[in-house]
């Protein structure tokens, strides 16, 4: 039997219970042991955050940005295209990022992974995915913009948000200062690049639209002489000639894999064009020039300049 003191204190209980209720919308709900429980909003966020304490890198610019926060000393792979700065280097590789190496991956025991939007193949990601290692993607786009959110992407996902707000203003200081000094010449002045990816086989493999290449030419104040198709394709000797470049543009490669500026303009196609005539050929370092990363004002300065200032900037 209920006392009247005992329904008193009944009441009181439910009194607090609904004032709980009351405040229930501020609390999140997490599962438990024993069922159900609640923790504030700034507790769950933590809880739902990956362990950033030991990280796979996949992407250069990636890699670049992470050094440049100053968190680097949380990475324990990379993947191969991340070749700056030359410390990460010496980390284990795992794999070309589009081809990545899941068991490389794993071996390195990451509590987690972020990549550059395009890494896979999907298959390895499905094994990475079975191994419950959280993985992350950061967007890609081959504009200034595009760098500026990589940046604050990636400071997100370390969870270092001011470090990254730092980073991400001063480099787009730099990109909207290179970009300003490139846009300076009239259109009518600005020259056809083409950017040949591989001559293996004979075959000329340039880049269309939508590419990095496409999009650090145009940053650098020139145009794209193969700007009539999208993504990479073998150009015909036909497409070679009406596309006149003015300016030949290939990564460095090392080794026997280099073609020469003999060699290269004693192609058929390409020894008609505007840029054979100068032998203007411009070879930079794929990741500074493609990377899309902190140092991408630095590669705009650079292309600009090995356009317009001299013939080329290529060993003979």
């Amino acid at each position: 039997m209920i006392t009247g003191l005992d329904f008193r204190r009944l009441r009181r209980w439910e009194l607090a219970l609904a004032a709980f209720a009351l405040s229930a919308p501020l609390l999140l709900p997490t599962l438990a042991p024993g069922g159900p429980s609640f923790l504030p909003p700034a507790m769950a966020e933590d809880m739902q955050r990956p362990d950033v304490s030991r990280v796979v890198s996949v992407g250069g610019a990636v890699t670049e940005i992470i050094y440049a926060l100053g968190e680097e000393n949380r990475l324990v792979g990379r993947d191969s295209t991340s070749t700056y700065p030359e410390p990460a280097t010496k980390l284990p590789d795992v794999g070309y990022m589009r081809q990545l190496a899941p068991e490389g991956i794993i071996a390195v025991n990451p509590t987690a992974i972020v990549a550059v939007d395009g890494s896979g193949p999907p298959e390895a990601l499905a094994v990475l995915k079975e191994a419950n290692i959280p993985f992350t993607s950061v967007p890609e786009t081959f504009d200034r913009n595009g760098i500026v959110a990589k940046i604050r992407a990636v400071g997100a996902f370390l969870g270092v948000e001011e470090k990254a707000e730092a980073l991400a203003k001063s480099v787009e200081r730099d990109l909207d200062a290179a970009l300003a000094e490139a846009s300076k010449r009239p259109e009518s002045d600005r020259k056809r690049v083409l950017f040949i990816l591989s001559t293996q086989g004979g075959k000329i493999l340039a880049s269309g639209t939508g590419t990095a290449a496409n999009g650090i030419i145009e940053l650098s104040g020139a145009v794209n002489a193969a700007g009539a198709f999208p993504g990479y394709k073998a150009l015909t000797d036909e497409a070679i000639i009406e596309a006149k470049p003015d300016v030949i543009l290939m990564m460095t490669r090392g080794g026997d894999h280099s073609t020469g500026v003999d060699e290269l303009f004693a192609m058929p196609a390409l020894s008609l064009t505007p840029a054979a005539k100068n032998k203007a050929l411009i070879r930079m370092d794929g990741l500074h020039l493609l990377g899309f990363g902190p140092r991408t004002a630095g590669a705009i300065r650079e292309l600009n300049a090995a356009i317009y200032g001299k013939k080329t900037n290529a060993p003979q």
